[in-house]
């Protein structure tokens, strides 16, 4: 069995290891969603990693509502993230870019307009905006006639992220974002080619990871899916079955890997009890499975040692430890993350972690 350790081919990309960081949305990019210079730092911070995947980055300006979250549908968005992946390759690591349409969680201050999704549905709880916690408001639904210039916008993106330096591309269909609200049937209620049946609930995903693939490549396409448990309320009553196809449909596809957050009945940051849809993914999915959510080394190594990942994807671990691979390596304790800073615009809680000191060769 492989350690987490070990290098591992993700389509195009070799990974010197198989501790992948996973999308961390943080706040560090102005009003206009354009990345800042604060951001260089921190990425290159992490370079340890097998594989950087960015932060939750906007295809476009409706599907956008996060304080200062970075975009990639402007000329100047793609020209500020140049400089992050030039630092990252420099310093020798590999990043891709994860492209983010929020949906129904996307607030009218931010567009002017109601949000979109697959129904007229609206999410539970607020909405961080730049005016402090609002209500989510009911969505309009996406007409049939849209869903082309919806794709479109997922290629439009992934070309700037290609032509900003990124090594691929992660398609964001979890965690109760636009994709997930048409995946699973507790968000969608539509009655035409994208509503119903699981076969159709699936038909958006496959659109956008076809597309964004004929950019970036299949080799350099990566997507992420959440299939257990309510995601900002977003759940499927039989998830086995929807994801089992969205499974089956990126696998012929080609997508170099596919990235899981499944939390458990004891998750700390989320939990359910819907049991894990992993072992039926793996089933269908013949690329790499990253799965994520709660692991530590032990628990890590331990999925991969059962065959059930061929890689680890550790997201808030990456915030405060930014050498986590060096500390998993020496067996040394983690830093602990402070969390009143992950949206903050400043260094504090960003890039002023310490790191271990340099082993003696």
């Amino acid at each position: 069995m492989p350690s987490l350790f070990d290098p591992i081919q993700l389509g195009a990309i070799t990974a010197p290891n198989r501790i992948l960081m996973a999308p961390l949305t943080r706040g560090r990019a102005n009003r206009a969603h354009v990345p800042q210079p604060i951001m260089v730092d921190y990425y290159r911070q992490r370079v340890g990693a097998g594989l950087i995947i960015s932060e939750a980055t906007g295809i476009s300006r409706e599907g956008l509502g996060w304080p200062h979250a970075p975009g990639l549908w402007s000329d100047e968005q793609a020209a500020a993230w140049q400089p992050v992946t030039e630092a990252v390759h420099a310093a020798g690591g590999r990043i891709i870019a994860q492209l983010w349409h929020m949906g129904r969680l996307v607030h009218s201050s931010f567009t002017g307009h109601p949000p979109v999704s697959s129904s007229a549905t609206t999410a539970p709880w607020q909405a961080h905006t730049y005016e402090g916690r609002q209500p989510y408001e009911e969505a309009r639904p996406l007409d049939t006639a849209e869903i082309p210039r919806l794709v479109a916008d997922y290629a439009h993106a992934a070309r700037n992220a290609m032509a900003a330096g990124f090594d691929g591309v992660q398609i964001h269909a979890a965690n109760g974002y636009l994709i997930d609200q048409f995946l699973r049937d507790g968000a969608n209620q539509r009655t035409d080619a994208y509503g119903g049946t699981p076969e159709n609930r699936v038909r958006l995903l496959r659109e956008v990871t076809q597309a964004v693939a004929g950019v970036a490549g299949a080799d350099r396409t990566a997507v992420r899916l959440s299939p257990n448990g309510d995601s900002q309320g977003v759940i499927d009553s039989d998830p086995d079955t929807v994801f089992a196809l969205a499974a089956k449909a990126l696998s012929e596809i080609g997508i170099a890997f596919l990235e899981l957050r499944e939390p458990g009945p004891e998750g700390t940051f989320g939990r359910t009890d819907q049991p894990k849809v992993s072992p039926v993914i793996r089933q269908h999915f013949t690329g790499p499975l990253v799965l994520n959510s709660d692991y530590g080394f032990d628990s890590g190594q331990a999925d991969l040692d059962a065959g059930r990942a061929d890689a680890i994807s550790y997201g808030r671990p990456f915030i405060a430890n930014p050498d986590l691979v060096d500390r998993f390596r020496q067996g040394a304790a983690l830093n602990e993350g402070a969390m009143a800073t992950w949206y903050s615009q400043g260094p504090e809680g960003y890039t002023d972690y310490p790191t271990l000191a340099p082993v003696a060769a």
